[in-house]
Parts: structure tokens; sequence; C-alpha cells
């Protein structure tokens, strides 16, 4: 205390190496998003792309008072007004565990005393129903959209680390579940921003304790009657004692580099499919047999999936997928395949879809 006896003004935290990289991760998500293409709206073709993040637009963290999203709503606090965006948090009570409104209530707290506006609390209804994992994240994400058309606001931001990223794709291996699930956590998808997706759950531990944030530990983080907690606690231990560490960081890598692929394959099928798609008098839309005969199998299944997907709005499974190129590579003059709403017929050389609904 001062000599005057007044009280000694709170010294701000130091800068150091977690604080840094956290704020750095944060910066550079926001240029990244900021600085993306614009979107053609007369562009309805192939997979839907992220649109850039407007000067001075709104980005909600979403805070849950742990480890991870207090770091994040921290350094998002700091970053995003220096960066000229608005930023606020939103955070969701699943009440799935006694104390859960005084745990968001905190949490809403330190959202506040970082200067963050607005601040929101969602109580959600996690339905009974599809695990209890899924049900929550169901729940978690409608109160997302809920705030973003609410409020405004342009991007979500999640605090998912490299941890929950190699978790996230071993799981999606075990289940193989292909490409789409081994690329684990998009970095940005145009509603949900992950900027600490390189950075480890220890990072963010030292970023709460070097700025004197005291963040909530929940305990289902801690129960290994979920899945993703038995990877985390097992699992990925086990991994690292058997071949060395760096499993994760290899995991995550793996991710990144399947993502470029895919996103690499689903430009090839876009200029593809232009080249042999056809629209009837009757409404069906035509693809040439011989053209995607001619295609190796992982680019032909894309384009099936990517006519139909943009054409009905309907995302095939493998299984589906493979049924309709069954008729270009395995034909014998069967019947038509029927999907959920089209139907695919081949007839004179042309896979023809109609809709069934």
């Amino acid at each position: 205390m001062p000599l005057n006896g007044s009280p000694a003004p709170e010294r701000r935290p130091r800068l150091t190496p977690a604080i840094a990289d956290a704020r750095r991760a944060v910066r550079t998500a926001l240029a990244a998003a900021a600085a993306l293409p614009g979107v053609d709206p007369h562009d309805d073709h192939g997979p839907a792309r992220p649109a850039p993040l407007t000067a001075g637009a709104l980005v909600l963290v979403g805070l849950s008072g742990g480890a991870d999203s207090l770091a994040l709503a921290a350094a998002t606090a700091f970053e995003a007004p220096r960066a000229g965006f608005r930023a606020g948090a939103v955070i969701v009570d699943h009440g799935l565990q006694p104390g859960s409104e005084a745990v968001a209530a905190r949490a809403a707290e330190q959202a506040r005393s970082l200067e963050l506006d607005p601040v929101r609390i969602d109580r959600v209804e996690v339905a009974a129903t599809g695990g209890p994992e899924a049900a929550a994240r169901a729940a978690r994400h409608a109160a997302f959209d809920r705030a973003r058309a609410e409020t405004g606001a342009e991007r979500i931001l999640l605090a998912h680390t490299l941890d929950d990223q190699a978790e996230t794709v071993l799981l999606g291996l075990a289940r193989g579940s292909g490409p789409s699930s081994l690329q684990g956590m998009l970095p940005d998808t145009g509603r949900l921003l992950r900027p600490f997706l390189g950075l480890r759950r220890a990072e963010t531990r030292a970023f709460c304790a070097d700025s004197r944030l005291e963040p909530w530990d929940d305990p289902h983080n801690d129960d290994p009657s979920y899945t993703r907690v038995r990877v985390r606690q097992a699992v990925l231990p086990m991994l690292e004692h058997e071949l060395g560490p760096g499993v994760a960081e290899a995991l995550a890598r793996t991710a990144e580099q399947v993502r470029e692929d895919d996103e690499a394959l689903d430009g090839l099928a876009l200029e593809w499919a232009q080249e042999l798609v056809g629209q009837a008098d009757d409404g069906a839309v035509e693809l040439d047999v011989r053209g995607l005969a001619a295609d190796p199998a992982a680019l032909r299944q894309r384009i099936v999936r990517l006519v139909v997907s943009a054409e009905f709005g309907v995302s095939l499974t493998r299984a589906h997928t493979l049924a309709v190129t069954s008729l270009i590579t395995d034909w014998h003059g069967q019947g038509p395949v029927d999907l959920p709403g089209v139907r695919v017929v081949r007839q004179n050389g042309l896979l023809r879809f109609h809709p069934t609904t």
C-alpha cells in the first residue's frame, strides 16, 4: 500500500509466453477470417465457403468458465478491439449438474470483468436421446445459433485446442468414418472460429495462472463414462508412452493435411462436375456416365456427392454413394437407386437424378 494509505493500483499481468501465444493465435485467426475472399451470392454450386469477417463485426466467445474458454475470452477481449472488432460472450448453461446456474453466473461475471459486451447466458434443455455428449453438443450449438441471430454476431469463437483436435481425429479414425472425420474440426466454418487449434491445454492453463484468472474445472471432463474422456485419460497417454512423445501433434498435423487434400479434391470435383452435369426438360439432373467412368474412384464419388448436395440438399453416406457409382462401374442393367428424396437411374449413357419428394 502506498504511503498515503490509498490502495495500490491493480497490476496488469506480465506478458508471459502463454499469454503472448494465446493473443497471437486470436490475432491471427481474426485476421485470416477478415482476409477471406467474398462469397458470390449467385454461386450455389460446391461446398459452402465462409464469408469474410466484416470491419467492426461482433464476435462472441463461447465461454464455459473452464481454462480453455477463459483464456480465449481474455485473449479475445485484448485483441478484438485492436483489430477493429467488437467482442462479447455467450455462456450456455446445460443444467446437467447441481450448481450449473452459479457456474454460468460466475463465467458471466468474469466476461464482464474482461469488458466483453454483450454477455449472454442461455439455459438449454438437453435431450435424453442420442447420447449425452451428442445431445449436449446439439443443445449448445442451437444456443450459439440463437445468439448469432439475436445479436448479429458474425462468428462464435470456440476454445478447442490441439489436444481436442487430436482426440477428434483419433475418434474419427476409430469410427472409420473417412476423410471428413479425419480432418477434425475446421478452424473457420463461417459460423464457428477456433483460434486455439495450435495450442495445448497446458498453455491455456498457464495463461489463466499468469493472468490471475480462476478457471472452473468441469467434473464431466474427468468422467470416464464419456468416450472422449477415456481417449484423453487413457488412450492418448498410452500412445505417447508406447510410441513416444508428439502423438497429439502428429494427429493434428494429419488433420490439417487431410483437410488440404479434401479441399483440393472438392475443387477438382466441382470443376469436373460442371463439365459433366446437365439439366433435362423434365427437371432431372443428368451426369455423363462415360466421363464419370474415366475418373478415379475418389473423384467420381465426390462428384456424385457434390451434385446431390448442391441440387437436392441431401448429404450422402458412403453406402449411398457406392450404390450410385455401381450404376457406372458395375452396370448390368439393374434398376434405379433410391436415395433420401432422390431416385437415380441409368438411361442412354446418363445418370438421371429425380427428386422424389
